[in-house]
């Protein structure tokens, strides 16, 4: 027999209180039964945001959440940036592309956050009507400095800043609202501790005044009927009922822990994951603002990570992420967001001591661990 630990930078384990708040009898998403259920969830998704808008809840995955950012506030032709520093943040330039945008592709060494200044110098050099970048990069483990990003775009009144904080929302601040971030994206499957399949998506006052003059096509993903729509309580078409209820049971989970102490267990985990794996002399991927969503990890000269990837998986029944594209074979990744606690990374630090043991690699075992242990016990 094996145990399985899902310690993956998304999907993320689910909470057994929320499978069963997801297994009781479907009701139907025009009934009175629904509608207190959607009342509940809206009112709190405005407090995980930190915002006053409305957030709205597609039926998608996060990508979904992303094309409706994209297709709701922009044109045909119009100039936008898009920082790539990253798997995700490619993701934001080849749908900007595929919209027909006029894309300034910002290439970031992976690895590295982006420089707030070099985006200030392109538009000062061109006006664009959009800025997309990443909270948080999991394919690197990288944060970027929204809050800098959305200071410096608020002073250009026809820019918006546009955020895909998937890996982000729910695990470090983001001050939706005081930050002047303009669209922001997250899903469900990451901190929120819910299975894949709910994006949700919040629009300033700045973005939805470009709503009303964007003219990019879209069906589904129309925002603005979306919004007309949870204001009274319901949605636009079919909503995922059985995610929604988990989503009610878990804010239940969530808000008496508040988002302080929310952020404070995210940042505690992180740090205690990074220290452990630099205590056991491997090198973090992240070179400047690691995210505490995860931790990218370099495995050593001649040490394949996808092989410490599959052997966490095969012989400890831990399931991580190795790296995307160029990196394959080069990082493991670890998340600790969402239903993660102390014991998840003093058994992932462990397993990684374990594997790297038994692939002949020079590791004292239980020093990474010591060194977690450590951080975890000061809280």
């Amino acid at each position: 027999m094996q145990k399985k630990y899902l310690l993956a930078p998304g999907p993320t384990a689910v909470p057994p209180e929320i499978l069963l708040a997801m297994a009781q009898p479907m009701v139907h998403h025009r009934s009175k039964d629904f509608e207190p259920i959607v009342a509940s969830v809206k009112e709190d998704l405005k407090w995980l945001f930190q915002t006053s808008q409305d957030v709205m809840i597609l039926a998608s995955s996060g990508t979904g959440g992303m094309e409706s950012a994209i297709a709701n506030v922009l044109s045909p032709g119009d100039r936008v940036i898009a920082i790539n520093g990253g798997k995700f943040g490619e993701r934001w330039v080849k749908m900007c592309q595929a919209y027909g945008l006029n894309v300034d592709e910002v290439k970031v060494e992976w690895g590295q956050a982006v420089d707030p200044a070099a985006i200030e110098q392109r538009l000062k050099r061109e006006p664009a009507r959009a800025v997309f970048v990443q909270a948080s990069e999991s394919s690197t483990g990288v944060a970027h400095d929204v809050k800098t990003l959305g200071a410096m775009v608020r002073n250009h009144p026809n820019t918006l800043l546009v955020v895909d904080a998937v890996s982000a929302m729910g695990v470090f601040d983001l001050k939706t609202d005081e930050w002047g971030l303009d669209v922001v994206v997250t899903g469900s499957q990451k901190a929120l501790m819910l299975p894949p399949g709910l994006a949700f998506v919040s629009l300033s006052e700045k973005a939805w005044g470009m709503a009303e003059k964007a003219t990019l096509p879209k069906f589904y993903f129309n925002l603005k009927r979306e919004r007309d729509n949870i204001r009274k309580n319901t949605t636009a078409y079919t909503p995922a009922i059985s995610l929604i209820i988990g989503l009610q049971k878990a804010f239940e989970l969530l808000k008496p822990e508040g988002l302080d102490g929310i952020f404070a267990r995210h940042r505690r985990l992180a740090r205690a994951t990074r220290e452990a794996m630099k205590a056991d002399g491997l090198e973090l991927f992240a070179k400047t603002s690691p995210s505490d969503a995860l931790t990218a990890v370099k495995t050593p000269e001649g040490v394949d990570a996808e092989a410490v990837y599959k052997a966490l998986r095969d012989r400890y029944g831990i399931t991580t992420a190795g790296g995307q594209d160029h990196l394959k074979g080069k990082i493991f990744r670890i998340s600790h967001m969402g239903y993660a606690d102390t014991f998840d990374v003093i058994t992932a630090v462990a397993a990684v001591e374990m594997v790297l043991k038994g692939m002949g690699h020079a590791v004292t075992l239980g020093k990474g661990v010591g060194v977690a242990q450590e951080i975890l016990l000061a809280k």
